[in-house]
């Protein structure tokens, strides 16, 4: 059986003893070198060439994500899980675009993270779950932030107008549930396409839709 090569990056000595023992315990996994700062850890790996590299982001001289990047340029085949105390969103999205593998947080149960260990070394993502939700809850707020955005130039009007240009209503039909003139929301119409940089309802319908307009306004209220 082939074991899966290991190179342990934490500048606390008795956090590697521990791993190193729970580590080599396991009969497919060999730790084979260690190291207790950046520039250590990128000399290791070069000499080493592990298959994994368990790294800490806090290290005395350069941080774990920059070791991470370097060592990723000089050894594509090798794969890096980030192994930190610290689960800020950020701090994951530097690791990820350096080239980390997974991200695992230390108070990781011991399966939890010798099965990020193996998924990482088969070419496999591991995101930590605690790390995974706020991950996506910042996807969720950015894809909220954008939609709100979209509609951010119409007065409130021009909102409850367009809301219902999406819902293929006419001018007349419109001008009845906001107690308009016609005139009027043609009016309100040619500003929303103007503000846009659209050219007719049909486009105005399809762009409030594509930016889930019913998150900002409420048709169903008489007074939206």
């Amino acid at each position: 059986m082939k074991r899966i090569r290991l190179l342990l990056v934490d500048d606390h000595q008795v956090v590697r003893l521990g791993l190193r023992a729970l580590l080599d315990g396991e009969p497919d996994l060999e730790v084979v070198a260690e190291a207790s700062s950046a520039a250590e850890a990128i000399q290791r790996c070069q000499q080493f060439q592990p298959d994994v590299v368990l790294m800490d982001i806090r290290l005395p001289d350069r941080t774990g994500i920059e070791a991470c990047r370097e060592i990723r340029r000089h050894c594509p085949g090798v794969q890096v899980l980030m192994l930190t105390s610290y689960g800020d969103d950020e701090l994951v999205r530097e690791a990820i675009a350096a080239g980390a593998a997974g991200y695992v947080l230390k108070q990781v149960s011991t399966d939890e993270l010798l099965r990020a260990v193996r998924a990482v070394a088969q070419g496999d993502a591991v995101l930590d779950p605690k790390v995974t939700r706020q991950v996506l809850a910042r996807v969720q707020q950015a894809e909220a932030d954008a939609h709100s955005a979209a509609f951010r130039d119409l007065s409130e009007r021009e909102l409850q107008v367009l809301a219902r240009v999406a819902e293929g209503k006419s001018n007349t039909e419109i001008a009845e549930e906001l107690f308009l003139s016609p005139i009027t929301v043609r009016n309100h119409v040619s500003t929303i396409l103007q503000k846009l940089g659209l050219s007719n309802r049909i486009e105005a319908a399809t762009y409030a839709v594509r930016h889930h307009i019913e998150n900002v306004v409420d048709t169903s209220r008489s007074d939206s």
